[in-house]
């Protein structure tokens, strides 16, 4: 397996030597949307509002729906281009089978998203003055979120493997991520805040807006509901995955776009 995501490492670094400017483009854009978001709160709010831990943890809820949003739509929008082009047979054919072939894509093509977020973090915390208390605490609820995300990928991958044409409901599949990362619902009542956890990515999303945004201790309890959402969502997309690859070779939906 280690073989597998070195090679699908190289890959990843060749596409982004051969096409610089589409991260650069993507760097910049992600950017620009959070900071006219930001100038139309400050707007609304008048001159003399101050955002405080808010804006700290809207920042870091944008920053991980960004993140998600690139490693969710690596599996998807790649499945899709490969069956545009016709390499996607290729895929199946390899000895290791299309799941241990697209893990091994979204790991090594993690490196990638995490310089992207890191310059989109950057930049937005230059542009708004946020202040976010770093620690190496937040690495391991971002670990239960990656895996949330990684799940719904493949439930996703799954879509677009058998109906080959997805791409208005991905569009659309933003917004909605965009409510399961940057809803707080670590600070709702015990009702909102119990069902907001049993979503994806959410009691991991929430943790690290406690730790970065609040400067909160980190907690065990919540950890562990984080990384077992995670699991709970990676292990159900990859099942689906399973069935959506057995159904598209039955029904011979592998050659054809």
């Amino acid at each position: 397996m280690h073989r597998l995501i070195a090679v699908e490492l190289k890959r990843s670094l060749l596409m982004l030597r051969r096409y610089p400017l589409e991260m650069i483009g993507q760097l910049i854009v992600v950017t620009m949307i959070f900071y006219g978001l930001f100038l139309g709160a400050r707007y609304i709010a008048g001159p003399a509002a101050q955002f405080g831990q808010r804006l700290d943890a809207l920042v870091v809820g944008y920053v991980l729906w960004a993140f998600s949003l690139f490693a969710i739509g690596d599996l998807s929008w790649g499945l899709m281009d490969e069956a545009r082009t016709g390499t996607l047979e290729q895929v199946f054919l390899s000895p290791f089978g299309p799941a241990r072939v697209y893990m091994a894509r979204n790991v090594a093509g993690l490196l990638v998203t995490v310089a992207l977020n890191a310059g989109i973090l950057a930049l937005i915390m230059l542009i708004t003055g946020a202040r976010l208390e770093f620690s190496t605490a937040a690495l391991t609820p971002l670990v239960t979120v990656l895996l949330g995300a990684y799940g719904l990928c493949f439930l996703l991958g799954a879509l677009a493997l058998f109906f080959k044409r997805i791409q208005a409901f991905l569009n659309l599949f933003q917004f909605v991520l965009m409510f399961l990362i940057m809803t707080p619902f670590e600070r709702l009542q015990t009702p909102s805040r119990i069902a907001g956890y049993l979503m994806p990515m959410t009691p991991g999303a929430g943790q690290l807006r406690s730790i970065l945004a609040r400067g909160e201790a980190f907690d065990t309890t919540t950890f562990a509901l984080g990384l077992a959402n995670g699991l709970v969502y990676l292990l159900l997309g990859l099942w689906v995955f399973g069935l959506a690859v057995r159904a598209a070779k039955a029904r011979g939906l592998l050659g054809g776009y």
